[in-house]
């Protein structure tokens, strides 16, 4: 089986990240994707993220009733910061008979040489791109293993999100409706 991981912090997951996860199950040979919540990029301050369990909770929300997603906690017992190397090393031992594919924007892919052993994952795993507002795709470097595809634009992130909060405007269609509940219900990102 192939399965997309797309890994982020999901601070909070919003329709964005779900339009972009539908398309690669619906228009890619992917059979399943998995949403790796961070527990800490490198590249991010941790201040600003929601506990763990929060986000995992929300993604849960989420996806709830669709059996092509999983929401998946494997990075929270890693040693931290989380690498991605690490992980897919992991999850190559653990699931051996699954082929496992990075979903990434072309933000990233952009500073992807930046990452730990990055070489390492190119030679071991497909990359599956995704196009990001006001990043010129044709400049990425593509290869046999980095594959560009032509999912939508989205121009939501979570910190639209966060901020639209803070400032008391009502988002509820940005969010799935369970994850806009329990963002309501608990006051996250109000203040």
């Amino acid at each position: 089986m192939k399965i997309g991981l797309f890994f982020g912090s999901f601070n909070p997951i919003h329709i964005g990240h779900l339009a972009i996860a539908n398309y690669f199950v619906e228009f890619t040979d992917l059979q399943k994707l998995w949403f790796v919540i961070s527990p800490q990029n490198p590249f991010k301050e941790k201040k600003s993220l929601l506990a763990e369990h929060h986000r995992l909770a929300l993604v849960n929300e989420a996806i709830e009733y669709d059996a092509r997603f999983k929401a998946s906690d494997i990075e929270f017992n890693m040693p931290k910061p989380s690498y991605t190397i690490d992980t897919l090393t992991y999850l190559k031992e653990k699931y051996p008979k699954q082929e496992f594919v990075l979903i990434m924007g072309a933000d990233n892919i952009k500073s992807f040489h930046k990452w730990k052993n990055s070489e390492q994952i190119l030679q071991e795993h497909e990359i599956y791109v995704y196009p990001r507002p006001n990043v010129d795709i044709a400049s990425i470097q593509k290869n046999d293993k980095i594959i560009i595809t032509e999912a939508p634009i989205i121009e939501i992130s979570s910190s639209f999100i966060r901020n639209a909060i803070k400032d008391k405007k009502d988002i509820r269609y940005f969010l799935h409706p369970n994850v806009f509940k329990y963002l309501d219900e608990m006051n996250f990102y109000k203040k």
